[in-house]
């Protein structure tokens, strides 16, 4: 009977044992080899997780943010207005150009003309102009004959010295005209329609001695 101490077989008993070895350090190479995956660094369960990802507060993140400064678009137009001055000189006559201003050319029979005037200073340095209520006159002319004067009804009219840039155009606030004629016995009493139906109106300007070169044309229907 054979037996793993005593094999049977023609070649020597040697060999069989050489065998026998060779199989066993297979077998036990194996085993060492799965031993190893299995124990591999950092496959069990006390390794370090990855730290998870971090993400800003979006709150916080608008709250620090600062809002942008605001621009110089009104100190752009706080500048060119006028201001008032009793410093500078007078402006001459021949430094101011007096330009009448009306909002149309034609009105139809249910619209005010909006009119006012402009003031330019045409010099090379600042001066100064009265541009109070007391020395502005807008007169509304049809032919040789006038219609209506802003003097007519006026109270109490205001000085008021306004220093004019070199090359700075003014504009006076638009006034309506109702469209009748002005008189000063007729302030406090109902006053008569001009002419109207296509009738044609010349409205000149000016501010103390100096008077609007041209005149604006205003045709009322």
């Amino acid at each position: 009977m054979s037996s793993i101490k005593h094999p049977v077989g023609s070649e020597p008993s040697s060999v069989y044992w050489r065998r026998r070895a060779i199989v066993i350090g297979v077998l036990v190479l194996v085993v060492i080899i799965v031993v190893l995956i299995v124990a591999k660094p950092g496959s069990g369960s006390d390794a370090t997780p990855a730290s998870a990802p971090t993400t800003s507060d979006p709150a916080v993140s608008r709250t620090a943010t600062p809002k942008p400064a605001p621009t110089a678009a009104a100190t752009s137009k706080a500048t060119d207005a006028p201001t008032a001055s009793a410093s500078n000189a007078t402006c001459d006559a021949d430094a101011i150009t007096l330009k009448p201003v009306a909002d149309q050319a034609s009105y139809t029979s249910l619209e005010q003309p909006q009119i006012s005037m402009s003031i330019t200073n045409t010099s090379t340095s600042a001066c100064s102009l009265d541009l109070g209520s007391a020395e502005q006159v807008l007169s509304i002319t049809s032919g040789a004959e006038t219609y209506w004067s802003s003097k007519d009804c006026q109270v109490n009219g205001t000085h008021q010295k306004i220093t004019v840039k070199a090359g700075q155009t003014l504009t006076t606030p638009a006034i309506a005209w109702d469209r009748t004629r002005s008189s000063s016995s007729t302030c406090n009493s109902s006053r008569a329609s001009v002419p109207a139906g296509g009738a044609s109106y010349h409205l000149s300007v000016a501010v103390g001695s100096i008077k609007s070169a041209t005149s604006a044309l205003m045709i009322l229907n």
